[in-house]
Formats: structure tokens, sequence, C-alpha cells
């Protein structure tokens, strides 16, 4: 690589942490890490790592004056803070981006401007619409219309009886007709600035009490899901003028049909296998278009699956001995707790 680039990168969990060490193997990229968290896993590999109040101004202007380009894998960061970097530098993803992200009610618009097939969904603000909703859909599920992940501030009705009284109104929810799916499916794409565009093939995940369990390729679909999945994503980065990885999570009826569920703007953990069964990884990609390096034409090496390791099933990994074909990955988290993401294994396929 030719020219040097200081990399500003917000927050520091494995994500982020994967990031730098692909910007690492790339060459020329010098990392500056910001965050919250004094001990994100990022602080075990950043060339810089700056722990501070995100909300304090100063901070901001003097991590701006240290960067050429930011970068970011984090969806509950701030619009205000990362729009306020991109006033000045370079951001990719763009902030536009991230504000569609974060709201699930831009997202489901979004699509359906774009002639994509989602669920059936109402906005929520009030009981009264929650039980009218609940009586037009029978099976539906109530989400925040931001935050929440893994499952979080998510509810399933069957009927009004089955409502939480005690859901607090102060925040907007979306509610969606229940999809009787069989398999859910993500793809992710890399957009580079040139507008020339790196895709990965569908990943089929697996998920348990809202928590992805197990990713593997290659995915079992149609040939026509795949063709669709690939296609959509393509027109999803488009649209959005994108830099950088996106995701689109989607779900298969019965019938196969696809549908529409969610977008990422960032690297997505059911792709943690390209690191291995890719020639360029999801972040490898990322991190050069990001950072205005020439598109690279990529290409899968190996079939794959990935298991998400949860909690305290990571003790039992770490003195392990693992077989060539597979590779474990430690997100050194400072605290094990339930549900937490705290590792993943990918084991290489014929």
């Amino acid at each position: 690589m030719s020219k040097d680039i200081t990399l500003g990168i917000l927050y520091s969990g494995q994500l982020e942490t994967q990031l730098i060490k692909s910007a690492k193997k790339i060459g020329g990229i010098k990392n500056i890490v910001l965050t919250n968290d004094s001990h994100g896993p990022a602080k075990h590999v950043a060339d810089e790592f700056i722990c501070a109040d995100l909300n304090d101004k100063n901070i901001i202007e003097n991590f701006i004056k240290k960067i050429d380009i930011c970068t970011y894998a984090f969806e509950n960061l701030s619009y205000e803070i990362l729009k306020s970097i991109a006033d000045v530098k370079e951001v990719h993803p763009s902030p536009n981006t991230l504000r569609i992200a974060q709201n699930r009610i831009l997202e489901k618009k979004f699509a359906s401007d774009l002639g994509i097939k989602t669920t059936e969904w109402k906005s929520i603000k009030s009981l009264e619409e929650l039980k009218e909703g609940v009586k037009s859909y029978e099976n539906c599920i109530l989400k925040s219309v931001s935050g929440g992940y893994d499952g979080k501030q998510q509810y399933r009705f069957k009927t009004v009886n089955d409502i939480d009284k005690n859901i607090d109104f102060s925040k907007e929810y979306i509610l969606e007709k229940f999809l009787k799916f069989k398999q859910e499916i993500s793809v992710a794409a890399t957009k580079f600035k040139d507008s020339k565009i790196s895709i990965f093939e569908p990943t089929e995940n697996q998920h348990a009490d809202g928590i992805l369990r197990h990713s593997r390729i290659p995915a079992n679909i149609s040939k026509k899901i795949f063709d669709e999945a690939q296609a959509i994503t393509i027109k999803f980065a488009e649209k959005l003028n994108y830099v950088g990885t996106l995701n689109l999570e989607f779900m298969i009826d019965h019938e196969d049909n696809l549908y529409f569920n969610e977008y990422a703007n960032r690297c997505h953990n059911g792709l943690w296998h390209s690191v291995n069964s890719y020639e360029h990884s999801q972040f490898s990609t990322h991190i050069r278009a990001v950072c205005g390096l020439e598109f690279i034409e990529n290409k899968k090496i190996s079939n794959a699956e990935m298991f998400n390791i949860i909690g305290d099933e990571i003790e039992k990994f770490r003195d392990k001995k693992f077989k060539k074909n597979e590779f474990f990955f430690d997100y050194l988290k400072a605290e094990t707790r339930p549900g937490r993401k705290m590792g993943h294994l990918t084991i290489l396929k014929d």
C-alpha cells in the first residue's frame, strides 16, 4: 500500500478489534480508537486507544484533528456525534446510513420504497394502538423502533390477553405480523468509493433466544433466493450511496418467498467466517473501501460454519486443542455475562 492513512475508529468491541487487525494486515493504516469503554477488547490491538466521554466536544474536536477518516461498527452510537465528525472529516458509512439503521420504521419504509418485500407492520405509540394491532395480526412481535438487539426490547403476542400492561409507551414501537419462516439468511456487500461492489454469498443463520448461535455457507437455499438476496443487497448499497460493508438480514417462508427483515450498516456477526472462508474478509473489504483503496476481486476459498460462544461457554474453549480446519476467536472481554458473545469458532468445510 502506498499511502499512509490515520483511521479513527469509534468504540472498541470485537468487530472494531477485527477491523484493526485487518487494517494492520493491509499496511499503511494507523488506527486511533475512541471509546467510552476502558475495558474494550480493541485496546489489545489499537495503535492509540482513547477512553473518554464521547459527549465532550473537546474530546471529539481533538479526535478529529488526529484522524483522516472515521469508521465504526456499532449501531448504538450517537448520530449527532457522528455528524459532528462528518462535518469536518470523511466518515464511512455516512451518518445518514446510521440514522436509517437505528430506526426500524425508517428501515421498513426505505425497503418498501425500493419495492422490497417486508412483513406487514404498524407504528405503535399507545396501548390502544397496540391492542388494535394485535387483534388485526393475531400473531405478532412488538419491537422498540430504536435500540434493542439480540432479542432485547421485543415482545411476542398472540392475543390481547398476552399484552404486558407495563410496556413503556414513552418509546415508539413497531408491531410486525409474525411470519412463519423456514430459514433466515444474511448477505454482506462492500461498496467502494468508485461504486464497485464486492458481494458475499448468502449465509444461513440460526438463532436461539434472539441470539445468533450458528451460521454456515453455503446456505441451503434455491438459486432464486440466492440471486434475489444478493440483488436486493446491492440495490440497498447503491441507493444509500454507501461506502463500506453492510449486511441485510432476510427470512424465507415455506413457499420460498424472501422477506427483508433488517439491515446493519456495519460488519455482521453472521459473517465472521469470512475471515477464514474468503480471500478477503468483510472486515478487510470494509477497511479497503472506507480508506479509498482500489477495489479488489474477492472469492470464497472454503465452505464454513461458525458457532457463537456465549457467556461462560468460553471457558471450555480456552484450553482446548483445535484441528487445522478449526479457528477459535476469543474476544478477550473483561467480563463474562449470560447471553454475552464471548468468542466464536469457525470450522472450514470441504
